[in-house]
């Protein structure tokens, strides 16, 4: 026959049983509450803004209010200043609305872009980077870098440093030796993109180099 607890004392067991999935829960920070802290550090909206954490995480409950600043652009480091306390870096992907300017149809690099290619609209933009271009007219001329899709929000980094180079074009030649520059008349031998390496000739000695294009009309000489 198995020994039977006392019925007050049986209750009391059931009783701890019940709780202790709950005290076992307190003794954990809340996920919502490290989210929290590492949105606001950033200065995000937190209806715009989501904090990554993984889900094996668990970090002890923090008797004071979490402490937290921005690490970088789309980083947060929240830490608990209990005594001994913890600390993390939570990944925050935020946006904000901005009037940016956008593309009425498809452009093609190497083609200067028209005022009639480009509008204003507000859109999603990413927080902690650059913000794009607002303004239409300065982006007037510019020539994209790559092939750019129609509705596709510009940004300086589709647009390329300065118009491409043809062959035949008069170039400036820089050549670097021991802190000494010289410059010199030269003469493209090809087509380059700005920040790509050409051939190109010396107009005086006639001889063939090979440099990168640096600015509009200069060439860089590689050494």
């Amino acid at each position: 026959m198995r020994p039977s607890l006392p019925p007050p004392l049986l209750s009391g067991l059931l009783a701890s049983l019940a709780l202790l999935p709950l005290a076992r829960a307190a003794d954990w920070q809340t996920p919502d509450s490290i989210r929290a802290a590492a949105i606001q550090a950033l200065g995000a909206h937190p209806a715009r803004a989501e904090a990554t954490l993984a889900a094996h995480v668990r970090l002890a409950a923090c008797g004071q209010p979490l402490q937290a600043v921005a690490s970088g652009p789309r980083t947060a480091l929240v830490r608990c200043p209990d005594v001994p306390g913890w600390k993390l870096y939570v990944p925050v992907q935020a946006h904000r609305e901005a009037d940016v300017v956008v593309l009425r149809g498809p452009a093609r690099p190497g083609q200067p872009l028209t005022a009639d290619q480009l509008a204003v609209q507000r859109r999603d933009v990413p927080l902690g980077k650059p913000l794009p271009p607002a303004d239409p007219a300065a982006l007037v001329g510019r020539i994209p870098a790559r092939p750019l899709a129609d509705g596709s929000v510009v940004g300086e980094d589709d647009l390329a440093l300065g118009p491409p180079l043809r062959r035949g074009d008069p170039v400036v030649l820089v050549s670097r030796v021991g802190g000494i520059e010289v410059r010199m008349a030269g003469r493209a031998l090809g087509a380059a993109a700005p920040g790509r390496v050409v051939a190109a000739e010396n107009v005086e000695s006639r001889r063939v180099v090979r440099g990168r294009l640096t600015a509009p009309g200069v060439v860089e000489v590689l050494q």
